[in-house]
């Protein structure tokens, strides 16, 4: 049976910019987890993100070390600035990485004069840990954060106000 999760927010900018966030290190660097994610933008493309400091410190001070990268995958779609399908795979937790890739799907679309509806649903089936990795908790702050709920009102912070959510 199959298993998705979907995350949706409306944020106030234009398609470009929402997918620039996204795709480009530079920018998917400063928000959620802030690690920068690197996406070869077509077919077949490659798709990694790599640690911060501060998760390589985290690692350290708790005595396990960090795989690099923490994320992979292969593009599958690159439908600029409306719709990005890649495989995707958490590398940082054994557990997770042993369930293998699942497949995450960003999803832009005008909603309203200046507003977008950006959607992200990830099939997590068969991949338990990561679905409730994805899911997140309540508390950002706690282990493994917000998922993609928070990554989401974190990019939505970021493209309306300029200051990310820890900032605000």
């Amino acid at each position: 049976m199959t298993e998705t999760k979907v995350f949706r927010i409306w944020i106030k900018s234009t398609p470009e910019k929402i997918w620039q966030a996204i795709t480009d290190p530079e920018w998917n660097a400063k928000y959620g987890y802030a690690a920068p994610q690197y996406f070869e933008l077509k077919k077949g493309g490659k798709y990694h993100s790599t640690a911060t400091q501060g998760m390589k410190d985290y690692a350290s001070a708790n005595g396990f070390e960090l795989p690099d990268p923490i994320l992979d995958g292969e593009v599958l779609e690159a439908e600029a600035p409306r719709r990005l399908v890649q495989s995707w795979r958490m590398l940082m937790d054994p557990n997770t990485a042993a369930e293998g890739f699942t497949t995450l799907t960003y999803e832009i679309e005008d909603s309203a004069p200046g507003v977008c509806r950006v959607t992200i649903t990830h099939d997590v089936t068969n991949a338990p840990a990561v679905a409730t990795m994805v899911s997140g908790t309540t508390d950002a702050a706690a282990e493994g954060g917000g998922g993609w709920a928070w990554v989401l009102s974190d990019l939505k912070s970021l493209l309306e106000t300029g200051k990310i959510l820890a900032d605000a």
